[in-house]
This record gives structure tokens, C-alpha cells and sequence, in this order.
């Protein structure tokens, strides 16, 4: 387990297997059944070690979000005590809809309805204002369902404490809080003093993401930073205040890395109890010998994305190419996209100056509103299908006669074989590929191009996709999924297709997708600015051996760091197959080190200590 130093206290010692007698275990996220965000993937795949050590005494709680939760929960009609709860909530005013999630572990869930009717919100904003001195706006829609669920919650336990611990002796209800958007109720239960135990975690604070969006060099500023100024001027006021009532009103304050305790200690005035670092259920991914295997046939399905998209212009050996990429949120300086770009700038030129005949493919992978997919991106994949399917004909029409005349032992003239209408489809359909225009740096319609940010670094980096450029930009504002026309696979096996994944963050409390990555058995960049890297350059000193490289971005310049990545991208260039696939083979071992088995224990940790505090009146 990790404990921040200086904090309050050190944890007890964990029993991994066994949870406290008697207690009952309430996890509370905005993402519950509601995959909108990263802790979405925190809450699902962690679910399976909840389960393993508190069985049917661990309940999972959510808002509910319509269509989107039914989606995700197989919905189950409550018996024994929280048909009592589930009772008592309907006559106070809240429906509650229960079952099993459906994800590995298939914990209980129960999801709260909370759209109170305006007048009810405003009455509850005044009761948050006249009871913890936070002042709500009154035109925020997302504050306004927050501020409901809060309610929603506080009604859930005034009568949850009661019904679970009239079961007997030494029951204790745990509740525990992921983020502001549920982390409200925090103050809102302890001013009823129900009794329950109480963790919160904050995966990032608030203020801190949107500071570190708007200017660089945040750690090296965040100790000078007036927390309520800057709030204030990006109208987060109110919701700076409900995460530090949350983070002063929990028993445990916890984070998922040292650095972002760092801006908890500053923005939220409390240093964490504990780091609760990120997992993944790693036996989910983990496909035994075959995963290169399914390298190899994921990259040939981003062979065929890159001959649509680039061989209408010109072409290149696809047997010395390797496909790069970077994904996550639109938070281009956050997420290190600027100095992906910059990296590759400084490649391309490295790559050109040396003659290399190497060809380096960048996707940038994120969500961005948009019109349409470009037509030349949706015409270049489609004669690129016309042209696969004329072939396969041709090969279909000559196997059988070239079959008959090598047995009869004739002699054999392949461009005899081919009949004159396959001739002439196959010249059209060549000649229908090829156009005379660059291909193009992004696959979609922007409905801001001309102020996107990523758009504006791919021209200032002169990074246009030339014929001459070793390295090239494919910037796809859209999920990759089987629906997606440009691609036909999940972005779990574009991952895997993929040779190297750069997450160089400037700001990443934790990081998943490198974790996703290593996951999958694919090497990766991170930095020292995100939680999952530091994290690795903590426990694991050899990491830069075994495929997963971290850049230096504390204490140096965009410039510095850019250049430290492009050399590290360039030192991957030169692997050969055969040291790609021991990489690849090294990766995919270590990847057992981040289940959340090993992962989950500060978790325990932290509901250990909670209860204790709790029972103290510690807190």
C-alpha cells in the first residue's frame, strides 16, 4: 500500500481476504453504470476484487441516466434489507432502480433517480448555502443534477444506516466517494451524522485540470497558486467548494498518485490519507501466446485503413512501416498531443537526414465534434474495397484452370489466364485509386478546423503528409469501433494492431491508456507528469528494458522534452522485428504486476482505516 507522507495517519494492517465483520461497503460514482468518463473504467474493472472480499455485503451506487444505465444494468427486484431501503426511499420521493451491473464480478447495483423539480433544487442549493457556506449557481445544468444525486444520497443513507445496523451487533455502513460529482453528499450525510464510515478519492481536482488546460508548467506554479482566485476565474466557484467539503469531510481523503497529491495538498488544503493507485483486470485482456498473433492480424486491418487513405497519393513499404499513436480526452496540452506532434516533427527530420526508408504512422485518436468523414477518406476506402474484391475474383477465375494445366503438365502463361473484362476492371479500378492530391491530415470535417488546436500545430509543424515525409498524420476526431466505416475493428484491437502507444501528459493524475497498452502487450511512452508514470519509475527500475519509457517533463522546457521523446521514438525505430517481439513479449509479462489484486490492497487500506477512524470519532 502506498501512504502519502505526512499524512494524518498510517493504515492498518489488511486482511486482503476478508472484509471487517459485520460491514457493508457503498461505492459511490457519477459513473456507475454511466460510462462517461475514465473512472468508469476504475469502477468496473475494479469490481471483481470488491466483490471477492466483500461478497454480498459490497453495493455499487450511481446516478440514474435513463436509457444510458438500462443499458448496463440487469435490473433485479430488491429483497431483504434493501427492499426495506428501496421502500423507504419511494415514500421519501426517490425511485430507486436495483440489479446486477453487467461487467466481470457482477457487483449489486442500485441507481438513484434525482431530477427534483427546479424549486425543489433551489431549496436544496439554500440548504447548502445556509449549512456548509457554498454558494451553487443557478444555471449549470450539470451542477443541478449533482446537486440532486446529492440529496438523492443523503436520503439513501439516513435510512440505509438504520436498516443495516438494526441486523445486529458491530454493523457499520462504509460509504465510499469517488469524485466532486458524488463527493457532494459528503457533507450533506455528516451533517445528519448517520454513522457511516466515510472515504472520498478524487481522481483530479477540479481547478487543477482546468490550470494545467490554460498554462503550462503547473507543478512548478502550483505552490504560489490562490485556489479561490483561479476558481473563480474559470466559474468553478461552487464546484472548487464541493470537492474541498468533500476532501475535509471525509474520515479518509485518498488520491490515485503522490503527484496528484501534491495539488490536493494546495487546492483542497488536505494532504491525502492514502494513494489508491489504478488497476486493471488484466485477465480481461489477456489472450496467452496469441496476443502476437492478433498483432499481426490487427495490423493488417491498419495495413488496409493506411493503402485507403495514402496509396491514392503515393505509396511506401508497409513491411517497414510502424503505426504510432496517441489517444484520450481533447485536452491537446493536458493529454501531450502538442509534443507528440513535436516529437514527430523532430523524427521526420531525423528520419529524412538519415535516409531512412522507414515510414512512421501518428494517430491522433480523440473525440471532437464534427460534420462528416472527409469524402476522399470514405472514397479511398471504398475503391480500395473494389480493388480487393477484383483481385480476389481474378485469383478465384485462375485457380482452377492453373490447377488443370500444372497437373497436365502444360506450360503456363499467367497473363494468358486473365480474361480481358478482368483486365480492364483492374486498370479502371487502379487508375479510380490513384488522385493527385496530399492525403489528407485528418479523416473528418471539423466543425472548428480552423481553430482546433491539433489542426493548428499539424501546419505550424509543416507536418502535411508530403510524399517526402518519413513521418505522417492521420488525426481521427471520432471512436474507433466495428461501426466505424473507416475501420471495422474495436479500439482494443487497433491498440493491439498498433506498435507504440505516446502518452507523454503534461498533466495525468493517473493515465490509463498506457496502462491499456502494457495491458495489451504494447510498448508505450508516458511522462513524469502522469500519476501511471511515476508510478512505474517507482516500482519498477528496469521499465525502460522492458518497453514502458518515461520522458523527463518536470522542471523542463516543451522544447527539451520534445526532443528527449523524439529520441526515444527514434531508438524504437531502429529495433528490428525480431527486438520488437521480444518487447512486445516483455511488456506482456509484466502487465500481472498492475492487476488490481496486487492494485486493490490500498483499497482495502483505506476502508479499514475509515471504519477505524469512524468508530473513534476520529474525523
Amino acid at each position: 500500500m502506498s501512504v502519502v507522507p505526512n499524512a494524518v495517519s498510517h493504515a492498518p494492517q489488511v486482511d486482503a481476504l476478508r472484509a471487517p465483520a459485520g460491514s457493508l461497503l457503498v461505492e459511490i460514482g457519477w459513473e456507475v453504470c454511466n460510462p462517461v468518463g475514465g473512472i468508469y473504467q476504475v469502477l468496473r474493472s475494479k469490481a471483481p476484487t470488491m466483490v471477492e472480499r466483500w461478497q454480498n455485503r459490497y453495493l455499487m451506487v450511481g446516478p440514474y441516466m435513463g436509457q444510458r444505465s438500462d443499458l448496463e444494468l440487469d435490473t433485479r427486484r430488491p429483497t431483504g434489507w434493501l427492499a426495506q431501503v428501496c421502500d423507504a426511499l419511494e415514500k421519501d420521493g426517490v425511485k430507486a432502480h436495483t440489479g446486477r451491473w453487467l461487467v466481470q464480478g457482477r457487483p449489486r447495483a442500485l441507481l438513484l433517480e434525482h431530477n427534483f423539480s427546479a424549486s425543489k433544487i433551489d431549496e436544496i442549493k439554500f440548504g447548502i448555502w445556509k449549512d456548509h457556506g457554498i454558494e451553487s449557481p443557478g444555471d449549470d445544468p450539470l451542477v443541478d443534477s449533482v446537486v440532486g444525486f446529492a440529496e438523492s444520497l443523503r436520503r439513501l443513507f439516513v435510512h440505509l444506516c438504520p436498516v443495516w445496523e438494526s441486523r445486529g451487533t458491530q454493523r457499520r455502513v462504509l460509504a465510499h466517494f469517488h469524485e466532486w460529482m458524488s463527493g457532494l453528499a459528503i457533507p450533506m450525510i455528516r451533517r445528519e451524522q448517520v454513522g457511516a464510515a466515510v472515504v472520498f478519492t478524487t481522481h483530479a481536482t477540479i481547478t487543477g485540470r482546468y490550470i494545467a488546460s490554460s498554462e503550462g508548467d503547473f507543478y512548478g506554479r502550483l505552490p504560489k497558486i490562490d485556489h479561490e482566485a483561479e476558481a473563480k476565474r474559470f466559474g468553478i466557484l461552487a464546484q472548487h467548494h464541493y470537492e474541498r467539503a468533500a476532501a475535509h469531510g471525509a474520515h479518509v481523503f485518498t488520491t490515485i498518485s503522490p503527484i496528484t497529491a501534491e495539488e490536493c495538498a494546495v487546492l483542497l488544503g488536505r494532504k491525502p490519507d492514502l494513494i489508491l493507485p489504478n488497476g486493471l483486470n488484466i485477465e480481461h485482456y489477456n489472450v496467452g501466446h496469441e496476443f502476437q498473433t492478433l498483432h499481426a492480424q490487427f495490423k493488417e486491418q491498419i495495413h488496409e485503413f493506411v493503402m485507403g487513405h495514402f496509396f491514392p497519393s503515393y505509396s511506401f513499404d508497409l513491411e517497414k512501416t510502424m503505426y504510432m499513436f496517441t489517444s484520450g480526452r481533447f485536452e491537446p496540452r493536458n493529454k501531450g498531443f502538442d509534443l507528440c506532434l513535436e516529437g514527430c516533427a523532430r523524427l521526420n527530420e531525423r528520419l529524412r537526414r538519415e535516409e531512412s526508408d522507414h515510414t512512421v504512422v501518428l494517430f491522433i485518436v480523440t473525440r471532437r465534434p464534427h460534420r462528416h468523414l472527409r469524402p476522399e477518406a470514405l472514397e479511398g476506402r471504398g475503391v480500395l474495397a473494389e480493388l480487393h474484391e477484383v483481385c480476389r475474383q481474378i485469383t478465384e477465375s485462375l485457380r482452377e484452370e492453373l490447377f488443370r494445366k500444372s497437373a497436365a503438365g502444360e506450360r503456363v502463361v499467367l497473363d494468358d489466364l486473365v480474361k480481358d473484362y478482368w483486365r480492364l476492371r483492374l486498370r479502371r479500378t487502379q487508375a479510380a485509386l490513384h488522385t493527385g492530391r496530399l492525403p489528407p491530415v485528418v479523416t473528418h470535417t471539423l466543425e472548428d478546423e480552423d481553430t482546433d488546436e491539433v489542426i493548428r500545430t499539424i501546419r505550424r509543424l509543416g507536418l502535411v503528409n508530403g510524399p517526402e515525409d518519413r513521418v505522417k498524420v492521420v488525426y481521427h476526431p471520432d471512436f474507433i469501433s466495428t461501426t466505424n466505416p473507416l475501420w471495422g475493428i474495436e479500439y482494443e484491437q487497433f491498440v493491439r494492431g498498433c506498435h507504440l502507444g505516446l502518452f507523454p501528459s503534461a498533466y495525468e493524475p493517473w493515465g490509463y491508456t498506457p496502462l491499456e497498452c502494457v495491458a495489451l502487450g504494447v510498448p508505450a511512452i508516458t511522462s513524469d507528469l502522469a500519476g501511471f508514470g511515476r508510478y512505474v519509475a517507482e516500482n519498477f527500475p528496469d521499465h525502460n528494458k522492458w518497453g514502458m519509457y518515461i520522458v523527463p517533463r518536470r522542471g523542463r522546457s516543451d522544447e527539451e522534452a520534445s526532443e528527449l521523446l523524439a529520441r526515444r521514438m527514434w531508438e524504437f525505430c531502429l529495433l528490428d522485428r525480431r527486438g520488437r517481439i521480444a518487447v512486445r513479449n516483455e511488456v506482456e509479462r509484466r502487465s500481472w504486476s498492475f492487476e488490481w489484486s496486487k492494485l486493490g490492497r490500498p483499497y482495502h487500506a483505506a476502508h479499514d482505516l475509515a471504519l477505524a477512524r469512524a468508530k473513534v470519532g476520529t474525523y
